[in-house]
């Protein structure tokens, strides 16, 4: 991740929280752009054409603002990334903003990988303890992998708990090979 990412996404969270803004409403509003662009291959090359003049694409950001809608500040943060030709990062600053606001309200990243698809419940109980691991709130990802045997490997961060039956088979045989 560039350095700029951070400073761009840092900045974009400062906005939302001064002003007091919906975190969620701008969300849905970041994915209503984010789908426009990931959907629009043309959109992407001409916002990223250099000969073409920022205001140019300012005045297109407008326009397609009024079909979706975005807040002032969301269409401030496009209008600023245009202006200083980083629009291409779009997607990089609002995943780092969404980390940034996450970290800001307790709710910690996890990957979960089982080795069989869990129940409502017991997605429910593993994230309630995964929770007491991070210390607050998770987001959790479920993966599903097979070859882990059984139990769960859990990813916080860069801290890995490994529960798995082949993780432990593993530490067994260092023990008796030492």
């Amino acid at each position: 991740m560039a350095a700029f990412v951070s400073r761009y996404a840092s900045a974009f969270l400062g906005v939302v929280t001064s002003a007091r803004l919906d975190a969620v409403a701008i969300d849905h509003q970041l994915d209503d752009f984010l789908s426009t662009w990931d959907g629009s291959k043309e959109l992407r090359e001409f916002f990223q054409n250099p000969a073409i003049p920022a205001v140019q694409k300012v005045g297109i950001l407008d326009k397609l603002n009024a079909k979706l809608g975005m807040q002032k500040e969301l269409r401030n943060l496009i209008a600023v990334l245009i202006d200083n030709d980083r629009i291409s990062a779009v997607s990089e600053v609002a995943a780092a903003y969404r980390q940034l606001l996450q970290q800001q309200m307790g709710i910690y990243p996890a990957e979960i990988v089982t080795a069989r698809e869990l129940g409502k419940e017991e997605r429910e109980a593993l994230m309630a303890e995964v929770g007491k691991l991070a210390g607050g709130k998770v987001d959790a990802k479920f993966k599903q992998d097979a070859s882990i045997l059984g139990g769960t490997v859990v990813r916080i961060g860069s801290t890995v708990y490994d529960g798995s039956v082949r993780g432990r088979l593993e530490r067994l045989r260092e023990e008796l090979a030492g």
